[in-house]
């Protein structure tokens, strides 16, 4: 599996396909084994490459991951059945503000999708988290734009840092949830239910 996961890691730099970073996805592994964690769903599924390291974590682990391209959802497809993960990984190929859940929770949702729908998901998602469940989120620093938009020339990537900056404030003053922001990677933030915290 370890052929199939630098190969993995170098299509995704030959093909520009952003994939999460190796210590935030090893963050994540570690904190699957450490509180039994053992159903995931995944807001963006990109190549698989994040869905495939958090199966493999635990042997109880499924995960559920929902990408909308549908060319990444083929890669993905294809690499999780190479990995020998189809039973552990089920593919959704649906715009995630679109899916319809129902009698399911999450031990852990995973949003590493689009920057500027990340509130929508947060929203969206929460209601099917576990008791003791977390929200984590990635690339919260944006490649080191988030809090330097002054630097920043193009409009487009303006307005994404804009957005990402604004579910961070959207974290940090939620009322349901404590947030913890890890300086890891690309930045993640974990969010937990504060009643479940006393």
């Amino acid at each position: 599996m370890k052929q199939y996961i630098l190969e993995m890691e170098q299509y995704a730099k030959e093909k520009n396909v952003p994939i999460i970073e190796k210590e935030s996805i090893a963050y994540i592994m570690k904190y699957i084994k450490a509180n039994n964690v053992k159903n995931i769903l995944e807001i963006g599924s990109a190549i698989g490459y994040s869905a495939i390291l958090m199966a493999s974590a635990s042997k109880e682990v499924k995960v559920t991951t929902i990408e909308r391209d549908e060319i990444r959802y083929m890669e993905c497809l294809k690499n999780v059945k190479k990995c020998g993960f189809d039973k552990e990984v089920n593919v959704v190929f649906q715009d995630a503000l679109e899916v319809n859940l129902t009698g399911v929770t999450y031990d852990l949702i995973f949003i590493d999708a689009a920057k500027g729908q990340y509130k929508k998901f947060f929203e969206k998602f929460k209601y099917f988290l576990s008791s003791n469940g977390v929200i984590i989120t990635d690339n919260l620093k944006f490649h080191g734009y988030v809090g330097k938009k002054e630097t920043i020339d193009s409009k487009n990537l303006r307005g994404i840092v804009d957005k990402i900056e604004s579910y961070v404030e959207f974290l940090k003053t939620n009322e349901e949830f404590d947030t913890e922001f890890i300086d890891i990677g690309d930045g993640i933030s974990v969010s937990r239910r504060k009643n479940e915290n006393k």
